[in-house]
């Protein structure tokens, strides 16, 4: 009994190892896993940008900001901020993880002996551990600025009120970020499944050549196998859209028809992706692994695990060509802040892109394979 297990061991690695493709799909995931892994799950905030509106311009308030800029060493880019609109542009489009509001009295009330200035800081709730980081970051530099000064005085300074708003998110709760991104993970799940297992699924069972000998044409075969994808990937995102509306209690702002929309959009960009590999693969088993090494790097660059301007620069470029990236940001956008047609259409541009491109490059790789 023993070396019958021994053999069929024997026979399951000889199967696996010794076909080149199986080899190549079972060492890249690792390899980009350790590459990329490390340097994109990160919880430290790192290359964030921090906007300052000073309202003040006196002694103490350019004090501050200078303070800020030299030991916030968490933010890369600084943006100086003149008017309410241009504080407004900022987060919405999230340009700045935090804006530090300076009002016009800071410098009077420091220069008071028991004055006690007020600071505001506005944070974008849509990356809630983020913000919170940050957060404590600025008020860890406020707090040395009032211990210098009130060294400097030889006095006791009456410590400066911080107050943190946090817009599109004022409660903080976790579960309004997890629904919207879930809406994109499980729909991008659902839509590899389908795709990436049809045609090694159909050379497997013997009917693909049966597809061959018939009137379709290899373009009705694709379409054949991305319309469902679709149908699912839409199914899959009006469920999880009721939970969260009606069992989480998540409140939907936006548009269902953006969002259906930019669900169909995103769901033909992975078919392409799907049918790709699909069409690479000669066996389920191929097909299940290229699957994984796609989906498992692509989750990691998303946002999703953890913020993208964390990551290097040069591996937030790489995340301009991941769909899940994109659709995200749209999923947010329409479900958490009602985003317009024009908003919508700037995050979704690059989806449309990377779709025309995955779908031409597996038409041609289909009709290959159907020649």
């Amino acid at each position: 009994m023993f070396r019958r297990l021994i053999t069929l061991i024997r026979k399951e690695l000889q199967i696996v190892l010794g076909d080149k493709q199986s080899r190549m799909l079972l060492i890249m995931p690792v390899i980009l896993q350790v590459a990329i892994f490390p340097l994109a799950a990160t919880l430290e905030i790192k290359n964030a940008a921090l906007a300052i509106y000073d309202q003040d311009r006196g002694p103490a308030a350019i004090e501050l900001t200078q303070r800020l800029r030299a030991q916030a060493v968490t933010f890369t880019e600084f943006i100086d901020i003149d008017n309410p609109r241009q504080l407004n542009d900022t987060i919405e489009h999230q340009r700045a993880l935090a804006v530090v509001r300076i009002p016009s009295d800071f410098s009077a009330q420091i220069a008071r002996a028991n004055g006690a200035p007020q600071l505001q800081i506005l944070l974008d709730g849509r990356r809630t551990n983020a913000g919170q980081i940050a957060a404590g970051y600025i008020q860890q530099i406020v707090q040395d600025y009032q211990r210098d000064l009130a060294s400097a005085r030889n006095t006791a300074t009456a410590p400066s009120e911080l107050v943190v708003r946090n817009w599109f998110n004022p409660n903080l709760d976790y579960i309004n970020f997890i629904m919207p991104s879930l809406i994109a993970l499980i729909t991008t799940l659902g839509v590899l499944i389908v795709t990436t297992l049809s045609v090694a699924r159909e050379r497997e069972q013997g009917t693909f050549d049966q597809l061959l000998v018939s009137p379709y044409t290899p373009e009705m075969i694709m379409a054949g196998k991305i319309v469902p994808a679709i149908l699912i990937a839409s199914f899959q995102a009006a469920l999880i859209l009721l939970a969260a509306v009606f069992i989480y209690h998540v409140p939907f702002q936006g548009s269902l028809v953006i969002l259906c929309l930019g669900t169909i959009l995103y769901a033909l960009a992975l078919a392409g992706v799907g049918l790709f590999v699909s069409s690479l693969c000669a066996t389920q088993q191929q097909a299940f692994l290229g699957m994984f090494a796609f989906m498992m790097p692509a989750m990691m660059l998303s946002g999703f695990a953890a913020p993208i301007e964390n990551m290097p620069v040069w591996l937030q470029h790489i995340t301009w060509i991941n769909p899940i990236r994109h659709f995200m940001e749209v999923v947010k956008a329409v479900y958490l802040k009602d985003a317009t047609v024009a908003h919508a259409a700037q995050l979704a541009w690059p989806l449309l892109v990377i779709c025309a491109i995955t779908l031409t490059s597996a038409a041609v790789l289909f009709r290959k394979k159907v020649a």
